[in-house]
C-alpha cells in the first residue's frame, strides 16, 4: 500500500508564500510523475502543477505560472509546491498525487495515488 502524507497548508495573507510537501511511503512503486491539484469551493478540481520524476519536466496551469514552483526530492520520495505571491483566488484544498502510469501530465487518470488534502486560505 502507498501512502501520501501532505503538510504545509494554512492561512496566509495575500502576497505571502507557503510551501506544500507531500511524501510517499509504503510499498515501492514506479514513479512516473507527481502533481498538485486543487479544488476551490464550488469549482471543479484542477491540475495546478506537475513534474516528471526522472527528468523533471514540468507543467503549470496558466493561473499559477511564474508564482508557483513544483520540485521533487528523489531520495526522500517527496514532492513540493512552493507558492509565492498568493492571491485570494488560490484559496482551495490542495491534493498531491503520484502517477505510476505513463501519460500526459494533464491527464488526471494517470495519477493513482492521492494525498489527504491540505487547506490553503488566502483572505481577500
Amino acid at each position: 500500500q502507498v501512502q501520501l502524507v501532505e503538510s504545509g497548508g494554512g492561512l496566509v495573507q495575500a502576497g505571502g508564500s507557503l510551501r506544500l510537501s507531500c511524501q510517499a511511503s509504503g510499498r515501492t512503486f514506479s514513479r512516473f510523475a507527481a502533481g498538485w491539484f486543487r479544488r476551490a469551493p464550488g469549482k471543479e478540481r484542477e491540475l495546478v502543477a506537475a513534474i516528471t520524476w526522472v527528468d523533471g519536466s514540468t507543467y503549470y496551469a496558466t493561473s499559477v505560472k511564474d508564482r508557483f514552483t513544483i520540485s521533487r526530492d528523489n531520495a526522500k520520495t517527496t514532492v513540493y509546491l512552493q507558492m509565492n505571491s498568493l492571491k485570494p483566488e488560490d484559496t482551495a484544498v490542495y491534493y498531491c498525487a503520484f502517477s505510476n502510469t505513463i501519460g500526459p501530465l494533464t491527464t488526471a487518470g494517470i495519477y493513482g495515488y492521492w494525498g489527504q488534502g491540505s487547506q490553503v486560505t488566502v483572505p481577500s
